[in-house]
């Protein structure tokens, strides 16, 4: 994407001046994409491309979320400006992981329920994914187990199994998001729950939850007495 030379340091001062001032509560969203963008594009307005990429994703989470490969279609981004973006959704999903290092899992569950929705809410695939966690409920490992179409991934409740005892884990949560948003469970999703924790109990294993995130929402199988 070619640069178009402008001055526009007037403008760009004015945001900076604003956000340095007021925090992030000072600028909106386009703004907020605007002044990633010049960070990689300095001799740019980007104010339009910021408006045309989240008008593009539906939104600035859809946006922040989205692959390299759908951010450079957009008029033909260039890497710089990709990684621009990019860096936004992993600096703020390292800052909300924090609290979860070494710590135990369950007793720190709003933290683990922020970083869960600020990674997997806006994703267009159905992602499954399995926390390990050792005896003392402490994260052991977090693992992408399959993903699949817009509206569904094949499990395998023997592959998660397999895994949990590989790995010496003494608990577990299932995550996985819905791509429509909706975060209510299907009878699936149901099914799967069980499944899993009725082979994992005869191994001393708990699944303590399974876990799913939608932009409206999450819900929490257990505490709808669903395990």
């Amino acid at each position: 994407m070619a640069d178009a030379p402008m001055d526009g340091t007037g403008h760009r001062a004015r945001l900076r001046k604003r956000l340095i001032e007021g925090g992030h509560e000072a600028l909106l969203d386009h703004e907020l994409v605007e002044y990633l963008l010049t960070l990689a594009i300095p001799r740019r307005d980007t104010k339009p491309l910021a408006k045309k990429l989240i008008a593009e994703f539906g939104g600035l989470g859809p946006l922040l979320s989205a692959d390299a490969a759908a951010l450079a279609r957009v008029d033909k981004l260039s890497e710089g400006a990709v990684a621009a973006l990019m860096i936004a959704k992993a600096t703020a999903l390292r800052l909300l992981a924090d609290p979860l290092q070494d710590r135990p899992v369950l007793s720190n569950w709003q933290a683990l329920a922020d970083y869960l929705h600020a990674d997997m809410a806006h994703e267009p695939i159905e992602r499954v994914r399995v926390l390990h966690l050792d005896g003392k409920n402490v994260l052991i490992r977090d693992e992408l187990v399959t993903e699949g179409s817009i509206d569904q991934a094949a499990v395998y409740v023997r592959e998660i199994i397999r895994r949990a005892i590989d790995l010496h884990a003494s608990g577990m949560i299932l995550v996985h998001n819905h791509p429509s948003g909706d975060p209510s469970p299907s009878k699936a999703d149901i099914q799967l729950t069980r499944e899993v924790a009725e082979a994992a109990r005869p191994l001393g294993i708990t699944l303590h939850d399974h876990l799913i995130i939608g932009t409206r929402g999450q819900t929490s199988l257990r505490s709808q007495g669903l395990i």
